[in-house]
């Protein structure tokens, strides 16, 4: 087994995980910004459904973006 490729795989695995979740928090600080109530109040306080599943849709797009990328 090479261990160079091993070792790019595991650089470019890191880099693009870390480049998700840097790109998650982004996504939720704009939306924090954006948004003219607080996040974190409406989804653990008021048990705002809704607004965890927009969330969850944006963490799901970026995945995809993410995994777009990685893949070429």
């Amino acid at each position: 087994m090479d261990f160079g490729v091993l070792l790019n795989g595991l650089a470019q695995a890191f880099t693009f995980s870390l480049l998700g979740v840097l790109l998650f928090a982004l996504a939720f600080w704009v939306m924090g910004k954006a948004a003219p109530f607080s996040l974190k109040k409406e989804i653990e306080e008021d048990q705002n459904t809704a607004l965890g599943v927009v969330i969850g849709s944006i963490i799901l797009g970026i995945a995809m973006i993410v995994s777009a990328a990685m893949h070429g």
